[in-house]
This record gives C-alpha cells, structure tokens and sequence, in this order.
C-alpha cells in the first residue's frame, strides 16, 4: 500500500491511497476519511454540470414521472414557467452527485436526508455547481472505526442562483480502520 498525501488548493491534505491489487499494479483511492473532516470547513464541488434536455427526459421517463411539464414542449410553454423544466429529482441527484468525491467517496452508508429545499427553477441548458459545508461530525456510538459527518450542500446556476439546498448524513471509516491499524 501506497499513501500520498496531496496539498488541495486550499493547502489542506488529501488523502490518496495506491493499493497493491497484483504484482507491480496498484488502484487509486481517492476520498475522506472521518478523521479528515472538520466542523465550518467547505468544499467547492467540481466540475459543474450542464444538464441537457435529453437527460431531463431520460430522468424524468426512467423514474415514471409522468407530469408534462419535464417533457411536453407546448404543455410546458403555457406553464407559468414558459419552457420544460428539469425535474427536481435529477437537479437533487446531479447536485448530491457533485459532493461525492469531497463527501462521501469512502461512505459506508447513507444515512439520511434533510431540509431538501427547491429555491429556483433549472431549466435545460442551465449548468449547476455545487459545495458544501460540515455541519457536524461524531463517533459513532455502534461502530468503533467509524464515524457520521453531516453536511449541507447548496446547487447554484452558473450565475449564482440558489437552485436547491439540503443536509445529509453519512457514516464513514476513520483512517485506522482503513489502513489496518
């Protein structure tokens, strides 16, 4: 096993682990481990993400949402919107797919939602950034190893606009556990 500990941009550490998979081949891994986090610290996500009317209507089919809004042309442009709009499903799931890779790359699991908010409407064609910030972080009091962090992340269009917010908790190994200590 190979540990790297690289300088962001911001001068904190990342931690990138080359983990010997066969002789002379070694696999990245890349995340946060619980012990990386701190409570105030904000991670800008990137790249941001131009959603396409074709992922809109792929989304909103595949997840058989039938309202005419997300795909219907004419019935959307006599909506108080005037145009088809990205449905709020994808905007959430596109924004939370941002933080991955800063938040919950090395995630055990999931552990819940909260205070999702729907602030603006995304259109197709918009492109959305995220970041987010730690809320909190703990011990958990089940798993030794392990620990929760919870984050609030924020979805804007490139012009600023606050498109969608929400809190989530994720449970996540502290280095030890990890690196076999």
């Amino acid at each position: 096993m190979i540990l790297r500990l690289l300088k962001s941009q911001d001068e904190k550490l990342i931690t990138v682990v080359s983990k010997e998979i066969g002789p002379n081949r070694y696999r990245e891994s890349f995340g946060r481990y619980f012990d990386d986090f701190m409570v105030g610290d904000i991670y800008e996500h990137r790249p941001g993400r131009t959603i396409s009317e074709v992922d809109n209507t792929w989304f909103t089919l595949l997840t058989m949402n039938t309202h005419p809004v997300h795909f219907d042309h004419n019935y959307a442009a006599d909506s108080e919107f005037g145009r088809t709009l990205v449905n709020s499903c994808l905007t959430l799931s596109v924004v939370v797919g941002m933080s991955v890779s800063d938040l919950s790359q090395k995630a055990i699991a999931n552990l819940g939602w909260d205070h999702i908010k729907l602030t603006a409407p995304v259109f197709p064609g918009d492109t959305l950034y995220a970041g987010s910030e730690v809320l909190a972080k703990r011990e958990s009091n089940s798993r030794p190893g392990q620990g929760i962090v919870t984050a609030k992340t924020i979805g804007k269009k490139a012009d600023g606009t606050v498109v969608m917010t929400c809190e989530r908790s994720f449970l996540v190994p502290k280095k030890e556990q990890e690196m076999g200590a």
